[in-house]
């Protein structure tokens, strides 16, 4: 505590005596939340807040549960969250693995399982904004080391560490507030606005606690530019993967990905605000994302050695 003390008073400090840079890094992030996060994310959020409420999650899962379902053995709203976490980008996967367990529509055991390998960047801005940024010409293998490799990964673990998870229905318990006997006697517009209502709300919410974090850990690139009198690059992707990756722009590229599928410390703190009501553990997300990056770099080390022509084109 003495330490995270001293840490706080220091950076206090710094905001007080760089008053211009602290406020360009803290401009940074706010920027970066309000042109990028806000339009990739938070329409998801509502409408997959709305089906989660509506209970139409089973529904919308029979788009990939017909294929995926058999292949991982899972049940539907499962492939749900399998769906939301790769398509929607993060911190979704973890939004809605920790809302579908919280209203015991998933267990903690499919839960925990979902969490090691679906809570990853979303596809629209990998494609749309990093590779145009690193200057990128291939497309498949970067999407491959990004999607393709936890995806086997999650299939691993399915059939190892997680092999007791179960096939039959699960028999929902729901909570107060989420179907009463009043609210099955409404009409179901009545019910719809009641639930968009709350689904906006929350949303909103979470929003702006993810934009606390992206403005902190963009600040953050304040101290080791004091310390060292220049600006950090390798360490701001680690802190903040957005603002990093604009800092760097394609200098690194491989570092550069190998940071996205680690996320970074903001990401790893959004992930915590999207689970902390549960009992889900961040340090097993953690280790999955440290174990994953590792995968990552063994892809890429591959890469390189069966076909150096293409490698990172």
């Amino acid at each position: 505590m003495k330490l995270l003390l001293l840490f706080c008073l220091f950076l206090i400090g710094c905001i007080l005596t760089h008053s211009a840079l602290s406020l360009s890094y803290a401009s940074m992030g706010l920027e970066l939340w309000f042109t990028k996060m806000i339009p990739t994310l938070l329409p998801f959020m509502i409408l997959s807040g709305i089906m989660v409420r509506m209970q139409l999650t089973e529904k919308l899962a029979m788009l990939i549960y017909p294929v995926v379902g058999p292949i991982f053995r899972v049940r539907k709203n499962v492939c749900y969250c399998m769906m939301m976490g790769f398509l929607c980008g993060f911190p979704m996967g973890a939004r809605v693995i920790s809302e579908l367990y919280v209203r015991q529509m998933i267990t903690k055991r499919e839960a925990e399982f979902l969490l090691s390998f679906c809570n990853n960047i979303g596809p629209v801005y990998f494609c749309s904004f990093v590779l145009p940024l690193l200057e990128r010409k291939l497309i498949f293998p970067y999407l491959f080391g990004m999607y393709g490799i936890p995806l086997l990964y999650g299939l691993i673990l399915r059939f190892t560490v997680f092999r007791d998870l179960k096939m039959n229905p699960l028999k929902i318990h729901y909570g107060t507030g989420l179907c009463c006997c009043e609210e099955k006697q409404r009409n179901t517009m009545e019910r719809l606005l009641k639930e968009t209502n709350e689904a906006v709300f929350a949303s909103l919410q979470s929003m702006l606690i993810l934009g606390g974090y992206m403005i902190l850990f963009n600040l953050l690139n304040l101290v080791p530019h004091i310390i060292l009198g220049h600006q950090v690059f390798l360490t701001a992707p680690l802190l903040e993967i957005t603002g990093g990756l604009i800092q760097l722009k394609d200098t690194l590229p491989l570092y550069s990905l190998l940071t996205l599928s680690f996320g970074g410390l903001s990401c790893i703190a959004q992930t915590y605000s999207c689970i902390s009501e549960t009992d889900l553990s961040i340090c097993n997300y953690i280790l999955h994302k440290v174990f994953l990056t590792f995968l990552n770099g063994m892809f890429y080390l591959c890469w390189s050695l069966l076909d150096p022509a293409s490698f990172l084109r």
